[in-house]
């Protein structure tokens, strides 16, 4: 496979959007464009925590899926290196969940990017900074 593709938007979209583990998940891609995706999550019982909130790990999965088709958009093959979070607010059954990626830089090798994920009333749940090597 080569480094670069030909059209990274619907690479992102069609190809790093439908990876199985985001469909396992229930992980839907709702917009790409160059260097942005925003991708959306409803929360089930099963993503929740022992308090009743959505886990973590599944915000960190919305966030990671965020990162992974905004990254790919941009006509080279790119990989997650660091993801930090930030947990700011919960989320309960039956919320639907935003991540929101864009980039803060975007270099030959390596690229800055800012996740938020936010619910439909627009309540910040976490916000993210992962930095991703493009190939």
């Amino acid at each position: 496979m080569s480094n670069y593709i030909n059209d990274p938007v619907c690479y992102a979209k069609d190809v790093v959007g439908k990876d199985p583990m985001a469909q396992f998940l229930g992980i839907a891609v709702d917009e790409v464009k160059e260097g942005y995706a925003r991708c959306s999550l409803t929360i089930t019982p099963e993503y929740l925590n022992a308090v009743e909130r959505a886990h973590g790990a599944i915000i960190y999965a919305l966030i990671d899926q965020s990162l992974a088709v905004a990254s790919n958009s941009t006509g080279m093959l790119a990989m997650s290196l660091n993801v930090s979070v930030n947990y700011v607010a919960s989320a309960r059954v039956g919320e639907k969940l935003f991540g929101e990626a864009i980039p803060v830089k975007i270099g030959k090798k390596v690229s800055l990017w800012k996740i938020d994920v936010r619910s439909t009333e627009d309540v910040l749940i976490a916000t993210a900074d992962g930095i991703a090597y493009h190939k």
